[in-house]
């Protein structure tokens, strides 16, 4: 089984069981004035495997699995099949952390801020497939007969992320989002630079 799956099996799991357990949310969501408060730094980690709704969860989930098999199918190969699936667990546990930061240093004196889900994290993982195959595969647009692909995904994802987190309308962290898509997009590039190379490659290709 891959590890994209078994990623979505763990999520699956805890987010249900939150779905019926306040308890169990309001000590497992993102919460920065209790991580100061109270050091509970694990709620970096926790924040990622629990969601807000079943859309929220369906919706990542979704998106996990189209862009994440296809990062492990590069990944395994690569470095080798264990030392693989370590770096695509790393890369994917690391956006989640990476997302939250700077919601932490914004928001860390703000005891009304929650936020939840593992959009930050599922963020990493498509911009990292998205550097390493802009144009394999796709992502289809709900309700619409459509099939973009991924490096038109992302930058349309980019824009309104960016977008919407400037406007501040809603309740939804579009800075996890934005921070988690940043940091897929760098670190397959530091792990590798030919990987940034192929990337130019691949896009100046098609322009």
């Amino acid at each position: 089984m891959s590890i994209t799956l078994l990623i979505m099996i763990l999520t699956a799991v805890t987010s249900i069981m939150a779905f019926n357990n306040p308890a169990m949310k309001g000590q497992a969501l993102f919460y920065p004035y209790a991580i100061q408060a109270r050091n509970e730094w694990y709620r970096f980690l926790t924040s990622g495997f629990i969601h807000a709704d079943w859309l929220h969860l369906i919706v990542n989930m979704y998106v996990l699995y189209i862009f994440g098999e296809l990062l492990e199918d590069y990944f395994l190969p690569a470095y080798f099949v264990e030392k693989g699936r370590l770096v695509y667990l790393l890369l994917y546990i690391g956006g989640m952390v990476a997302a939250d930061l700077p919601s932490y240093f914004k928001h860390r004196n703000n005891a009304m801020f929650r936020s939840l889900g593992a959009s930050g994290a599922v963020s990493a993982i498509v911009f990292a497939s998205i550097v390493i195959n802009p144009w394999q595969g796709g992502i289809g647009l709900l309700f619409l007969p459509i099939t973009l692909p991924p490096i038109i995904f992302g930058v349309l994802y980019l824009i309104y992320t960016v977008y919407m987190s400037q406007r501040q309308s809603d309740n939804i962290n579009h800075d996890a989002h934005l921070f988690g898509a940043v940091f897929g997009l760098v670190i397959p590039c530091l792990l590798d630079f030919r990987i940034f190379q192929s990337f130019i490659d691949q896009l100046s290709s098609r322009l």
